[in-house]
Parts: structure tokens; sequence; C-alpha cells
């Protein structure tokens, strides 16, 4: 008759070994024979990784459109209306408080990618009390990412002005959601609107909104007539195909 407890220890896996003698020394060691299956497993598992990392950057060709988005400056001389870059938009948090940003920057539309890629641009921030006289901070802020942009199909909303940024054929209506860094360290939302007349629907807003820290800026600025603030606008800067891998900003 066999002995059950040689049987037993005859059964014991060269792991278990390993790990009754950690237990009983008291010791987490373990030998190089332990080890050597599992080195084999991760050269395996990284020879694949590297393998898809490199496949990576042979994506495939997607029609891509790059904008430019601006807070503009829109005057009047005459008979003439001007548009230029470099204007400001505010808006203010549900006690009246406010913020006001200047900024512009760039981004790629990418058929197949929900989100906008290779974000750039930013500008100057400053907020107000809910007096609207007391400084409760400014500084610079920087886009991090893209949210989302639909734009509104056939629609110039530049024309018939002097437009300083881009032909009045490439202006575009439509709804653009970025993120952002501030100086000061926090983060925040801006949602840049532009409506700009024409044939777009009334239900897009002109102007923006935006989010710093656990403030939500949503009552935006309107634009006023003969008052130049409270105004944006997006111009398209080119269109081709892109490698779908280019704009990516998980990377």
């Amino acid at each position: 008759m066999n002995n059950p407890t040689r049987q037993t220890n005859r059964a014991i896996t060269m792991g278990a070994k390993c790990a009754w003698l950690a237990l009983l020394t008291g010791i987490a060691e373990t030998s190089p024979a332990c080890l050597s299956g599992r080195a084999g497993e991760k050269h395996q598992a990284d020879k694949h990784k590297d393998k898809n990392k490199g496949e990576k950057h042979h994506g495939e060709k997607h029609h891509g459109t790059e904008y430019r988005w601006d807070l503009i400056h829109l005057t009047s001389q005459g008979t003439n209306t001007f548009l230029d870059a470099g204007g400001f938009d505010w808006a203010k948090a549900s006690d009246g408080s406010q913020i006001t940003l200047t900024g512009s920057g760039t981004w790629l539309t990418i058929s197949g990618h929900e989100t906008p890629q290779a974000v750039t641009g930013g500008g100057n921030w400053a907020t107000l009390d809910e007096s609207g006289t007391n400084s409760t901070g400014s500084g610079t802020y920087a886009v991090t990412g893209g949210v989302g942009f639909n734009v509104v199909p056939g629609n110039t909303p530049t024309a018939g002005t002097i437009d300083s940024i881009g032909s009045t054929d490439d202006s575009r209506s439509g709804l653009l959601i970025l993120r952002v860094r501030y100086s000061d360290g926090e983060e925040g939302v801006l949602t840049v609107s532009c409506h700009g007349g024409g044939t777009a629907p009334e239900t897009i807003f002109e102007g923006i909104t935006a989010t710093k820290g656990f403030v939500g800026y949503v009552d935006r600025g309107k634009p006023v007539g003969g008052v130049d603030a409270n105004r944006t606008a997006f111009h398209v800067l080119a269109e081709g195909q892109v490698d779908d891998d280019d704009g990516d900003d998980d990377d």
C-alpha cells in the first residue's frame, strides 16, 4: 500500500514548493526556477506590445479639417464692419461673479474621431467678485484637450465683413468644447459658440461659457450692437487627407 503522505508530497508543484518555502522561512524570495517561466511570458508580452506600438504609426488615411477659433473684435467704421483677432468675452456665475477671457487656437477634425484632435491655444483670464469691481484673480490659460465640435453646414457667418483672420468663405458657425488649465493650477472647460448670423439656427448662441475649478460661469455675456465684446469666430484653415494617428491626443 502506498504512503498517502508521500504521494501528496510528490504532487506538490514547483510553484507550491516555492510558496511553502517563503511561508516557512518568513522571507518572500523566489528561486530562479520559479521566475524563469514568468520572465519568458513577460518577454513575449513585451514583444507583442512593442509590435502593436510600432503598428500605431501606420494609421489609415482619413479626411481632416484644420480649424481656428478666436474671441474677436467686431468694430464698425462708416459702412464697413471689421473682424479682427484679439477680442474678449465674459460669462457670469450664479452669484454674479465674472470671468473674462481672451484667446485663440487651432484643432483638427478627423473623420472617425468624435473629439477634436491636435488642439492648441489659450489666452488670458481675469475674474471679478459679484460686485463686478474687485479682482479675484488673473493669469493665463492653456488648452489641454478637445471634448467636441459640431459645425453648422453651409453657413459663412463673417460674410459682409472685412475679415482679417481668414476668408469669409472659410468662416463657420458651430459649437466647440475644450479642456483648459489655468495658470493658478485650476482646470476647467471652455465652450466657444459662434452664431454670427447668416442661416445658423437661433438655438446656437454667440459667446462663451466656462468652468474654473468648481465654479461654473454659465451665464454668458450677450453681444450688443455697438459694444466690442462677446463675439467669436471659427475659420477653416486647411482640408485634406491625414494619417489617422497624426492628430491623436491619446498618445
